[in-house]
């Protein structure tokens, strides 16, 4: 009998993981407390922007024309305690307030509310990302509260924004943290298509399969920072980084991805994942192993400040009162709707802050950007925000900026002064119309 799959958090990954397995042919019922969230993916609708979800929800949601009817949601435990033979937990995990912590309280809820609830054999899989360690508590709560033959099993995501769907029909590696060979059959029937398409299956015990995540995080991590921190030399000593990183990227021992300078990485993810990871090793009296990460995440914050001070020698070396600046970019990456803890909309609001009048326009982002800085302006068209600006910020490397028309641009702009801060657009074609092109790590390029 084909097996049926809960899902508990719809939210980012939630949402993306239920639309999946309904993909791969399950049967699938996702959970979630907020009501609102359930009433609106129950009519094929995401709560976010994720390029490809919201067609294949529609493709599998039951109850839309045309669709498969694999897919259902709802707010009862009840209903997916007695529906669900395997299922996925995919509650957030935030940053605790004033904390470099990991709050676990979602993910304890939800364990907490299902174990009760499960009335016969089932895999419980935790997908969120968690202090090593969490999985084995949880593990014996499940032992306590739930029927004899329920057991858990660790899954990590390793989604991208902007990728999550392809990321979880096709992965690029699948982590199995297991206690026995019954658990392991499972996933491996639950991924058996990805599987049989090459993905590898990695089988570990929970701890592993932990400190998977938040090591791939950190690797990913430290390698930005490494590239911005030749960036800090190369404003120094008058380098280049972008010939930096496609030299040093040529060694297939370091690889060209992820090597591109800028104003540093934000989202959801990473810095919360990092500084969680800190926080656990000094839990485990290992921080020392990890304090290499303090100064990755400093670095980081570093670049936000610099293109502040970029953008104030920009439009004088004084004071921004008086001054326009746009902002392209809000969104903390592009093809996404996400403005957590975005570097972008950081600058641009501490520009604000100094007495600097910014524009900002973002494909996506805009909603979210006004929701969480109300005092910004914001303009419909990268051609209303840059109208009458002292200087133009690029933040956030959506193609729709490398495609721009400088010279279209610079027909309304108070002066031609472009700042890159993502090191994506094309120096000569903007130079060509006129504009003052700087980029960060490079000061003579």
């Amino acid at each position: 009998m084909a097996l049926k799959i809960t899902v508990i958090g719809t939210g980012y990954l939630g949402a993306t993981h239920a639309a999946a397995m309904a993909e791969l042919g399950f049967e699938v019922l996702g959970l979630d407390v907020v009501p609102e969230k359930i009433e609106m993916l129950s009519a094929g609708k995401v709560p976010m922007y994720e390029p490809g979800l919201e067609e294949l929800l529609a493709k599998h949601v039951a109850g839309i024309e045309g669709s498969s009817g694999r897919l259902r949601f709802t707010t009862s435990w009840e209903e997916v305690g007695e529906f669900g033979d395997v299922h996925f937990v995919c509650v957030n995990t935030p940053q605790k307030h004033g904390e470099y912590a990991c709050d676990m309280s979602y993910v304890d809820a939800a364990f907490a509310s299902l174990a009760p609830r499960l009335k016969r054999a089932a895999l419980v899989v935790g997908k969120s990302t968690v202090p090593v360690g969490s999985a084995a508590r949880l593990a014996k709560l499940l032992v306590e509260q739930a029927p004899e033959d329920v057991e858990l099993a660790w899954n990590p995501e390793f989604l991208r924004e902007g990728f999550a769907v392809q990321d979880t029909l096709r992965p690029d590696r699948i982590v199995a943290g297991v206690a026995s060979e019954r658990a392991e059959k499972l996933l491996r029937e639950v991924y058996a298509t990805p599987i049989a398409e090459g993905s590898p299956f990695v089988v570990t015990d929970f701890p592993t399969a932990e400190l998977v995540k938040t090591s791939a995080n950190s690797f990913l991590a430290t390698k930005i920072s490494f590239i911005n921190a030749m960036a800090e030399v190369c404003e120094a000593a008058d380098g280049d980084v972008v010939k930096l990183a496609e030299a040093i990227g040529h060694d297939e021992r370091i690889g060209s991805k992820y090597l591109r300078a800028g104003i540093g990485f934000g989202g959801g993810c990473l810095p919360k994942d990092i500084r969680a990871f800190m926080a656990r090793a000094g839990e485990l009296g290992v921080d020392q192993a990890l304090t290499f990460l303090r100064e990755v995440d400093s670095i980081n914050m570093r670049r936000r400040g610099h293109m502040v001070e970029l953008a104030r020698e920009a439009v004088g070396g004084g004071s921004f009162l008086g001054k326009r600046i746009a902002v392209l970019g809000a969104t903390f990456k592009p093809d996404s709707d996400d403005v957590r803890d975005s570097p972008a909309l950081n600058v641009a609001g501490q520009i604000h802050l100094q007495g600097g009048q910014v524009t900002v326009y973002d494909p996506k982002g805009m909603a979210n950007a006004g929701r969480l800085f109300p005092t910004l302006g914001y303009a419909d068209t990268a051609l209303d925000a840059v109208r009458g600006a002292d200087a133009v910020l690029h933040l956030t490397e959506w193609s729709e900026f490398r495609e721009l028309d400088p010279a279209e641009l610079g027909e309304v702009t108070t002066a031609r002064i472009v700042l890159d801060g993502r090191n994506a657009l094309d120096p000569v074609k903007w130079r060509k119309a006129g504009w003052v092109y700087r980029a960060m790590g490079r000061p003579t390029a």
